[in-house]
């Protein structure tokens, strides 16, 4: 039987309870809500479902700051198979808006987070601080990692100094005071992972606020190919965000000390969205180009919003963006592709060929699905002729089909949905009706064994699960998506949709999320609980 939700989620849901009769959550239609970007735009399935926060600090211009480029962190110990890195999270003050400070949380103080190359195969341990006044956890998006180190949502590290306070939050988890070592084995395929914060009830805020960063593995067989690299090599964090007029970030939280009451005010429960873009945290940033191929590990860290990436002007030739990668590593074979759809949490790893540009053009990387200063995200500016020995071979990598022939099908349902314990007239977002409680299981899965899991929703949902990648097998029962191919990890499904995927947990008996990744949607008890078994 399971027990009633502690003081802290009592405390959520009557709130939520009180708001119900002031906002709809999850139409059919997508959850738009006035004034969202979707209500304007004409593009076939450009709505995100959120609501866009006007800034009210003077925005600069477009393409007049210079794309930043996370720094790569160095580990500060090493061993024959291990890295060892230091990562504090600490609140820093920041320019991002030209002329302003932004107080940010961020990993070593910084946002985005340093970045942490990897080998495929040595072992990482992030030694990690926590140096804010708010419990934390981090999550490895995409890490095939153990339970104890995946950073379940009440597996949460306590601020050094004041701690205590927050001990009761930990339902269902375990918590440690000041740090925690998290251990990642990274026995999988190169691939663009990112780490984040995940604390329940308060993920949108702290990521919003500036925890997340790049980890980039690499393996033999990536490094093999003849793919730009070094500085042709860029990875792209997409974030929208808003500003309050001197320059402080605008969220809706229902408690801006992020201490007690997790959530978002009714207008953006259906997803919190800004109208600032922000590409590696710089607004609308400009980059020098070579006349030359460039490797982009494009992901989404938006809270809700999502994209439809294109290049304006095409290039006079072939098509915009070669697609070599997804969330999990590369392709088969290479995909092309004029518009790259990216909902919240995915990856797209894309080589874009300038040479097929005149030098002194500029290339706006647009967003369809935006309007305003949203149907911006950042220019490239071909600038000179270059030597370039890299190629885009026309086989990848091999990627393993998995086999459904004896596999059970499981279903997952994420909609709106009557919160327990609250009376008739609640709603919230639930996964097969139920909001996420940290003590229950809802499924168990076998290693080793292959399951069909069938995605289904009512709105936009982009659905993550933890441990390991799936293929997707169909959409309503017909063909994929053509950014659905290779392993992923998170999918992004429409209103009134349904996916099925195909999924085999390997390794590491526990307990793991699968969860809605528009992250006030998470945030407001969209996730399930799974727990691997041998």
């Amino acid at each position: 039987m399971t027990e009633p939700p502690g003081p802290e989620r009592r405390r959520f849901l009557r709130t939520l309870g009180a708001l119900t009769g002031a906002v709809t959550l999850g139409t059919t239609a997508g959850c738009k809500s006035p004034g969202s970007d979707a209500a304007a735009s004409g593009a076939a399935g450009a709505e995100f479902g959120g609501r866009t926060i006007t800034s009210a600090a003077v925005l600069p211009k477009p393409f007049t700051v210079p794309l930043p480029i996370p720094p790569v962190k160095r580990p500060s110990r090493s061993t024959s198979g291990t890295d060892y890195y230091d990562v504090t999270a600490r609140e820093a003050s920041v320019e991002i808006l030209p002329g302003l400070r932004t107080t940010i949380m961020g990993y070593d103080g910084i946002f985005p987070g340093p970045t942490i190359a990897a080998r495929r195969g040595r072992r990482t341990v992030l030694r990690y601080r926590n140096q804010l006044g708010v419990p934390t956890v981090v999550h490895l998006h995409g890490g095939h990692t153990p339970p104890e180190s995946d950073g379940f949502p009440t597996d949460l590290v306590l601020p050094a100094t004041g701690g205590a306070r927050f001990a009761d939050q930990a339902v269902g988890g375990t918590a440690t005071t000041g740090t925690r070592d998290y251990t990642y084995p990274l026995d999988q395929r190169a691939a663009t992972l990112w780490y984040h914060d995940h604390r329940m009830g308060f993920t949108g805020p702290q990521v919003w606020r500036g925890l997340a960063g790049f980890l980039l593995l690499t393996d033999d067989e990536e490094q093999a190919l003849p793919l730009p690299r070094g500085d042709c090599d860029i990875p792209l964090m997409i974030t929208d965000r808003a500003f309050d007029a001197d320059g402080a970030f605008n969220y809706p939280s229902m408690d801006t000390h992020l201490s007690a009451m997790p959530g978002v005010d009714a207008a953006h429960m259906a997803g919190a969205a800004g109208d600032v873009v922000l590409v590696n945290g710089a607004p609308w940033p400009e980059l020098e180009v070579d006349a030359a191929r460039y490797r982009f590990r494009v992901l989404n860290a938006s809270n809700a919003r999502r994209y439809e990436l294109a290049l304006d002007p095409e290039p006079p030739s072939g098509t915009p963006f070669t697609q070599i990668g997804s969330d999990q590593g590369l392709l088969a074979a290479p995909l092309q592709h004029s518009v790259l759809p990216i909902a919240p949490a995915e990856r797209f790893d894309v080589v874009v060929d300038f040479s097929r540009y005149p030098v002194g053009t500029r290339v706006t990387l647009t967003n369809r699905a935006g309007r305003g200063g949203t149907s911006r995200v950042m220019r490239f500016v071909v600038t000179r002729r270059a030597p370039d020995d890299s190629r885009i071979p026309a086989r990848l990598s091999t990627v393993e089909a998995l086999s459904t022939a004896s596999a059970r099908t499981r279903p997952w349902m994420f909609r709106k949905g009557k919160i327990a314990n609250m009376g008739a007239n609640t709603a919230g977002w639930v996964v097969n009706g139920r909001e996420f409680d940290p003590r229950r299981v809802d499924a168990a899965p076998r290693l080793g064994e292959v399951e069909i899991w069938r995605l289904a929703t009512d709105a936009y949902h982009p659905v993550h699960i933890h441990l390991s990648p799936f293929q997707v097998l169909s959409r309503n029962g017909g063909p994929i998506d053509p950014g659905d191919h290779g392993w992923k990890d998170t999918i992004d499904l429409r209103p009134k949709q349904y996916a099925d995927v195909a999924i085999r947990f390997d390794d590491h008996a526990g307990r793991y999320l699968l969860h809605c990744h528009n992250l006030e949607h998470e945030d407001m008890a969209m996730m399930a609980t799974f727990q691997t078994t041998r």
